[in-house]
């Protein structure tokens, strides 16, 4: 009977083999395309880029767990993630010291101070930019120019950088100038941008390979997506000589819409609970996304877009979750004024 030999345990009784590590050592995978890609687009600063983030993230943790007192939380990989994903969405021209700033704000100030990984109320990787965006506008939207005679030193960045406009930040996208890149350039990645923005094509693998993995559900990316393609086409401000499909397909393959609806939008802290909820959060990002382009005066919205339905999810969870079997509108009611009596009774109690 020694092999029926049962053991006990505290609850709960169910495990699974998926856990944290697991999970972004497949986000890091997915984004190695997209890596890779930025690498022949921008050279191997974008590289030094990325592994300086990564490694200022994972210093920033463990200091800041250590000054704490709290579990070491660097074997889960996701300040690596964060260290990936906010180089991602910088200019491969920014210096060093810049990154790491970006880097603390969004480890230390965003994630850790609310509590660490699973209490942040906002994706730390776009908090960090929006806050280098607020801080340095300049270098911030000054992108190299694509090729390898573009490329950037590795070392610190010079008055002599080759830069240029990006697709979404050229006079098309606010008037009646056709554009300069072509479908395939923005598809392929043979454009000027953010490192890890460049390429639909490397992103779009990465989003198939996490959806495959069951890393994320394609319900946020399909409703992001979506939403900004049926909006730049029914009120498409395409120019004389360019098809409304075309622009539409440009406002798609434009800016870091790939990068957020994949890698940004689906985090799992960050986004609501339920499919209903997940759909209405995609919806908004996508509506946002696409009156910032039109009517701001800065030509992307994917940042700020998930960042203001990151602020959204607690509502929206609290709307769509279902309701409990079997529970009857006067059980609700009668829990709602016991509830209600509790805190009364414990105010009066502090009061006392």
């Amino acid at each position: 009977m020694e092999q029926y030999k049962l053991s006990v345990a505290s609850s709960p009784h169910a495990s699974s083999p998926v856990g944290t590590k697991n999970l972004m050592r497949d986000v890091l995978i997915a984004l190695v395309p997209a890596m890779v890609m930025g690498v022949w687009v921008f050279g191997p600063r974008a590289l030094t880029m990325t592994l300086v983030s990564v490694l200022a993230c994972e210093i920033f943790e463990w200091g800041y767990c250590k000054l704490m007192h709290k579990p070491n939380p660097i074997g889960d990989l996701s300040a690596a993630i964060t260290g990936v994903l906010l180089v991602f969405v910088c200019p491969v021209t920014i210096p060093y010291w810049m990154v790491i700033i970006g880097d603390f704000f969004a480890i230390v100030i965003v994630k850790q101070l609310f509590g660490g990984l699973g209490t942040n109320f906002l994706n730390p990787a776009l908090a960090g930019r929006a806050f280098l965006m607020l801080s340095y506008p300049v270098p911030m939207t000054t992108w190299a120019l694509p090729g390898k005679e573009n490329w950037v030193s590795m070392g610190s960045v010079g008055a002599d950088v080759a830069t240029g406009a990006t697709p979404l930040s050229v006079d098309f996208m606010k008037s009646s100038i056709a554009p300069e890149a072509s479908l395939a350039d923005m598809f392929i990645g043979n454009i000027g941008g953010c490192v890890g923005e460049v390429s639909a094509i490397a992103l779009l693998i990465g989003g198939v390979y996490l959806i495959a993995k069951g890393v994320i559900r394609i319900r946020i990316p399909a409703a992001y997506i979506l939403t900004v393609a049926v909006l730049t086409l029914v009120f498409s401000r395409a120019p004389e000589g360019v098809s409304s499909i075309t622009w539409m397909l440009m406002e798609i393959f434009g800016g870091g819409l790939f990068l957020g609806a994949f890698f940004m939008a689906t985090d799992y802290v960050t986004s609501p609970n339920t499919p209903k909820g997940e759909i209405i959060f995609g919806v908004g990002a996508g509506l946002l996304v696409v009156f910032i382009r039109y009517f701001g005066g800065y030509p992307e919205g994917v940042c700020y877009s998930i960042l203001v339905m990151n602020i959204c999810v607690w509502l929206i969870d609290k709307y769509t979750m279902p309701k409990r079997f079997g529970v009857t509108a006067e059980m609700r009611k009668a829990e709602k004024e016991k509830a209600k009596a509790a805190k009364k009774a414990a105010k009066e109690g502090s009061e006392a």
